[in-house]
């Protein structure tokens, strides 16, 4: 069976003309990986462009100065797929790519580079690597591999991009690996202490009243082993925050040393149901959320629900459930108290 890193090395030497994409709504992992895929493509003579589902979230502009991950237009590049590969970053599941997943059977080709667990449902093919702390972390990797150093701009998007995925290098999947990787981008022009306030301290005042209404939500089950956090529609509306100022909500619960699991179930504010899932290791979240057509990591997932709220966070609770009582303690590697992981 040939290396799967040496397979995407294989792909970008075979093929001249690439369209990126990652997960629909972009994180920063999935943007950082893009933006240094594109710089690694560009040094090697390829013709790339970076086209998602939507528009990068206003939170993570700083990563993008350049404009280089644009939004797929139909009329403006149908044309693309005919002579183009296809590389999806920071996900190896064709259902999480948005309204990009209707294209993708039209590409030459199509590969995958990717940090979580594989998602047995999925049909894609490619560099998938669930020890790896980001994405980013692996395109570095293919980075040294062809020789190819990063300037300052890419810099920053691959280290912001593994500073959200590690939790500030906080997480269980931060390794020796991944602190060597942040040094080479350190040293490329990346400002940690820059980086890091724009993750983490450039919230809206509206965030901090969703946040508080979200908080307020919160109710423990089971022995108050798990905690569920709700967020309604009429919450966005009400503070005027925008959906994705809920992402690091889920992590609240688990401060506290008694919660093993956290839940946020959330409504858009088109009226559609996402559920997140965290874990501090006894119950393997990313199992869960594969019975629910989604994925992500043992300690941090989500997927996206056709069932109305009631009935989504119900089915779930099952779920977590059954899944404590078949544990009863955790597993030997995280016996140490890692945290939870972003998905």
């Amino acid at each position: 069976m040939p290396d799967p890193r040496q397979k995407i090395l294989d792909f970008i030497t075979k093929n001249t003309h690439f369209v990126l994409t990652t997960h629909d709504p972009a994180d920063a992992d999935g943007i950082g990986a893009e933006i240094a895929m594109v710089h690694i493509l560009r040094k090697l003579h390829k013709e790339v462009q970076a086209l998602n589902a939507s528009a990068i979230p206003e939170r993570f502009s700083f990563m993008d100065t350049q404009n280089i991950a644009g939004v797929w237009e139909s009329g403006k590049h149908q044309d693309l797929p005919g002579k183009s590969a296809l590389i999806i970053l920071d996900t190896s599941d064709e259902f999480h790519t948005g309204a990009m997943k209707e294209i993708i059977p039209q590409f030459q080709a199509v590969m995958v580079i990717d940090h979580h667990e594989l998602n047995p449902h999925s049909t894609l093919d490619g560099y998938i690597d669930p020890t790896a702390a980001a994405t980013c972390e692996m395109i570095m990797e293919i980075a040294g591999d062809l020789n190819i150093r990063l300037d300052r701009e890419t810099a920053i998007a691959a280290y912001a991009g593994i500073c959200f995925d590690s939790g500030s290098f906080a997480y269980s999947k931060t390794t020796a690996r991944t602190f060597r990787t942040a040094q080479l981008l350190v040293e490329a022009g990346a400002m940690p202490y820059e980086i890091y306030g724009e993750l983490n301290e450039s919230a809206s005042t509206a965030s901090l009243l969703l946040q508080s209404q979200v908080l307020a939500s919160l109710t423990l089950y089971f022995g108050g082993r798990v905690a569920v956090q709700i967020l309604r529609q009429g919450d966005l509306a009400s503070t005027g925050a925008a959906f994705e100022d809920a992402e690091s909500f889920i992590n609240i619960p688990l401060k506290s040393k008694e919660i093993l699991v956290s839940i946020l179930v959330k409504e858009t504010s088109e009226g559609k149901i996402r559920c997140s899932l965290r874990s501090k290791g006894l119950v393997n979240v990313s199992k869960i959320a594969q019975q629910f057509s989604g994925g992500g990591h043992a300690l941090a997932a989500g997927f996206r629900s056709d069932l109305t709220m009631e009935e989504t966070l119900a089915r779930v609770l099952e779920k977590v459930k059954a899944a404590l009582e078949t544990q009863s303690k955790p597993p030997a590697a995280c016996s140490e108290g890692p945290r939870a992981e972003k998905l």
